[in-house]
């Protein structure tokens, strides 16, 4: 995979369930906030984009949980970027830090309403030239 953003993130303790590792919920918390600072990143405010009425939002996605992560797991969040017409495709992975072993995949795939229509976002793909 050729990733072109990551981040490190650490499990807090009220993340993991009884068992003792991460609840598969906050997989979608760690993906979606590596996709906000991805944004940023770029000098993107998904908020100010959101207030010029242009929103990407979550239209499918699909998961695979490998290894759990487990209290205070360091792990390292990373993304590429394709587009498929008018979806912007994410692959994000979760690696578990310690030894870079595959804990988390998924495929986001995003499309954006533009004053509340689905629609192409010459904005985000400006953004997102060099990557897509």
């Amino acid at each position: 995979m050729d990733y072109i953003f990551e981040t490190r993130m650490e499990v807090r303790d009220y993340e993991c369930d009884i068992e003792g590792i991460v609840n598969n919920a906050n997989y979608l918390h760690y993906i979606e906030h590596t996709r906000h600072l991805f944004l940023r990143s770029l000098g993107v405010s998904f908020a100010e984009m959101h207030a010029r009425g242009i929103d990407a939002v979550v239209a499918r996605m699909s998961m695979q949980f490998k290894i759990p992560l487990r209290c205070d797991d360091e792990f390292i969040s990373r993304l590429a970027l394709h587009k498929e017409g008018i979806k912007y495709v994410f692959h994000q992975d979760i690696f578990r830090a310690s030894d870079e072993r595959l804990s988390f995949r998924s495929k986001v795939e995003l499309v954006c309403l533009v004053n509340g229509q689905l629609s192409n976002s010459p904005e985000y793909d400006e953004v997102f030239k060099k990557f897509i």
